[in-house]
This record gives structure tokens, sequence and C-alpha cells, in this order.
């Protein structure tokens, strides 16, 4: 992975943007990884892995949920009493 001090990336924004279209960017401030520049289609692909990933981890919670008992009566139920 390619790295930029926040000075450099700031002198050479434009490689540093060409570089992140063919790979992600780390840009280091006071020797610690502060940001990391990606291209729109990898932001797009992490994106849409993590949703998927949520909407996974949601099934499988409502699969143990249910597995338990839970009901959608008893949700609204639950959900009802926080009033």
């Amino acid at each position: 992975m390619i790295a930029y001090t926040a000075s450099e990336a700031k002198q050479n924004f434009a490689a540093m943007l060409d570089a992140a279209a063919r790979g992600p960017v780390v840009i280091r401030r006071h020797d610690r990884d502060v940001a990391v520049v990606i291209s729109p289609d990898d932001y797009r692909r992490l994106h849409r892995l993590n949703v998927e990933e949520l909407l996974a981890l949601c099934d499988r919670i409502g699969a143990e949920a249910e597995k338990n008992g839970m009901t959608d009566e008893i949700l609204a139920e639950i959900l009802a009493s926080d009033d």
C-alpha cells in the first residue's frame, strides 16, 4: 500500500489521486495513519459488503430470536411498554 505524509499528499495531490485509482493510499501525519484514500469503485464495493454483512447479521439475530420464542406480537408489546 502506498503511503504519503499529509504534506506530500497536499503537494502531490494529483499524483496521490492517480495512485488511489490503482489501490488504497494511506495518509500519515506525525507517524500515524490518519486517512485512506480509495477509488469510488472500492468505496462502493466496501459499502455494499457492509450493508450485506449487516443484513446477514439481522437475519441471524431474527432467526435466533424466533427460535427462542420471539413473535411479532411479543415484540410489539415490548416496544409499546417503553412509552
